[in-house]
């Protein structure tokens, strides 16, 4: 019994290869000649089957999204990777594609090439979101010729496609906003400098400060709130005469302010602060945090774009997008 694409090929006509490309919107038919076969296969109840496709092709129809282990926050709950994860979605379900969702442990990093996903064959391509991702597991990703694509981290000189935002001018507009409010006594909370998107708001914070003299900066093992505390104590242990800190990203500046009201520092009147990202928590806390705003949801629909693009045949050069920030003026400067 021949199967629903050779009957309706065999009625119209036409070839097979016809009958499939339409019925999987790939290119190659005429629209005259698409729309009687969809008809054709409307008429016969034919419904298009991913799992008998993916027998077919070699493919499984996902996709991994992937972050670092942080201990008691999932991929769906981090502030900022989980609006990042949305716009993916949005982009995927316009097609038959399914975004599976995982976390990198220190022990998949350390030994890539026992990584399930892609050792199994669960995934067609694969995001790899933050600076925390190591160059050696991206690169070991990359020699296995799934499609990589890379967000909140950009590898300098390997041809793999990665999304920022425009760290650099953004810290700057948040250093600026400080200059502009009197602080010229200013110092920074980073995490380790290794980080491509802490290195890049480095930049932006100094070129901005550059006129006065040189900020101080502390950086700690991690981006957290309870990192932020620490970093603050040290940085006001050295330079006590600061009257305002630059962050890298918001969970420490969130940090900073509740160390410095532990030591009797009032923001903004004692102490300005503004931090980078712009997650939920920022309108949450008292006072609401100074910060740079970020697009992760489009940030997210350029992601999936891009890895579909690569899914589908396409064979560019190196795309690196950086998408605009914005800053958001609150009650903390």
């Amino acid at each position: 019994m021949p199967s629903i694409i050779q009957q309706i090929a065999d009625e119209l006509n036409v070839s097979s290869a016809s009958v499939s490309r339409a019925l999987n919107d790939r290119p190659g038919v005429s629209e005259a000649l698409r729309a009687r076969i969809l008809q054709r296969a409307y008429e016969l109840n034919y419904t298009s089957n991913v799992i008998a496709r993916g027998l077919a092709t070699s493919q499984t129809f996902n996709l991994g999204f992937f972050v670092r282990e942080k201990p008691g926050l999932s991929a769906y709950n981090d502030p900022f990777y989980g609006e990042i994860l949305h716009g993916v979605e949005q982009i995927s379900a316009q097609t038959d594609y399914h975004v599976s969702i995982g976390t990198l442990t220190d022990e998949i990093l350390s030994v890539p090439q026992q990584f399930r996903f892609v050792r199994e064959g669960r995934i067609d391509g694969m995001i790899l979101a933050g600076p925390d991702i190591s160059s050696d597991f991206i690169l070991a990703m990359r020699q296995t010729g799934i499609p990589v694509v890379l967000v909140d981290n950009c590898l300098a000189h390997s041809r793999i496609n990665c999304i920022n935002s425009d760290d650099e001018n953004g810290a700057y507009l948040a250093a600026q906003h400080l200059l502009e409010q009197g602080h010229y006594r200013v110092g920074i909370i980073s995490g380790p400098e290794s980080w491509p998107s802490n290195a890049r708001r480095i930049r932006g914070y100094r070129r901005a400060l550059e006129n006065g003299s040189a900020a101080p900066i502390v950086h700690m093992d991690c981006t957290t709130i309870d990192s932020g505390k620490v970093a603050y104590h040290q940085l006001f242990a050295q330079h006590p005469d600061l009257t305002a800190i630059c962050a890298v990203n918001d969970s420490m500046a969130i940090g900073a302010i509740h160390e410095a009201l532990r030591n009797g520092r009032r923001t903004p009147d004692d102490v300005a602060i503004v931090g980078f990202d712009n997650i939920p928590e920022t309108q949450i806390i008292r006072p609401r945090l100074t910060t740079i705003g970020q697009y992760p949801i489009e940030i997210g629909q350029n992601l999936g774009n891009i890895l579909f693009d690569r899914l589908n045949g396409a064979n560019g050069p190196r795309q690196v997008i950086e998408l605009p920030c914005t800053l958001v003026e609150r009650e903390t400067t």
